[in-house]
């Protein structure tokens, strides 16, 4: 598999949901921002058009950008709590680190929506590795509108909304990838953008290097987990 995902999982997730491609009945659903390379991963082994949403016109334009208007891709912007699909529309929705914040029980209800019964879900999560969290780590769960679950629990968060686990698996390793890229982008993006381009992303550098160096220096890595699981919608 040749091409970067950019988010946590890194590659890994894609990669142990595409083991399992037998089992899905196109079309799919991919949700979330930096998740064009995903869709087309899809697309390329369902060997069937994908569907790609996110919520906000950057999102939008970037994912165009880097599908380079690969057709059979159809990228549309509307809330992960509300879409305009049919009940039943997908035998499998995707959706990596991008579900975890204070919507998630709206978010999780609309896919079982149009999920058909016995469709997968492939969802990837920020988790909290410990009860207990340091101030720090919660400033930067708030800071992203996160709301994670506890590692443990996250299975029996899914169990409870009628989905059966078929794979549970512990991607954290991940994570320090993630942050250790996040830091040399920042390096490029400080070096590459003009001041006035600085002074307009500031607020959006400072997040990025905050959440960076706590991970990567200050011990957040022993509080934040990713956790994924392929789910199955049951019949009813």
């Amino acid at each position: 598999m040749n091409k970067k995902i950019f988010l946590p999982g890194s590659g890994r997730q894609i990669e142990l949901t595409l083991t399992k491609k037998d089992l899905f009945t196109p079309p799919a659903l991919v949700i979330g921002s930096f998740s064009a390379d995903i869709a087309l991963l899809l697309a390329e082994n369902l060997n069937s058009s994908i569907n790609l949403i996110v919520e906000d016109t950057d999102s939008f334009l970037n994912a165009n950008l880097a599908l380079n208007s690969d057709e059979r891709i159809k990228t549309s912007i509307m809330g992960y709590d509300r879409t305009d699909f049919e009940t039943g529309s997908f035998g499998l929705v995707y959706a990596q680190a991008s579900i975890s914040d204070d919507r998630r029980n709206k978010i999780v209800k609309e896919i079982k929506r149009i999920l058909k019964p016995g469709g997968f879900f492939s969802v990837g999560e920020i988790v909290k590795l410990k009860k207990d969290i340091p101030p720090f780590v919660n400033n930067i769960f708030e800071g992203s509108t996160l709301n994670p679950l506890m590692d443990t629990g996250i299975s029996g968060y899914y169990a409870e909304r009628n989905f059966k686990v078929i794979e549970e698996t512990d991607l954290t390793q991940t994570l320090k990838e993630y942050y250790m890229n996040s830091a040399l982008k920042l390096s490029d993006a400080k070096t590459d953008l003009s001041e006035n381009e600085k002074k307009y992303h500031k607020k959006l550098l400072n997040k990025i290097s905050h959440e960076t160096n706590a991970y990567l220096k200050l011990g957040a890595d022993k509080f934040i987990g990713f956790k994924y699981l392929l789910l199955q919608k049951g019949e009813n």
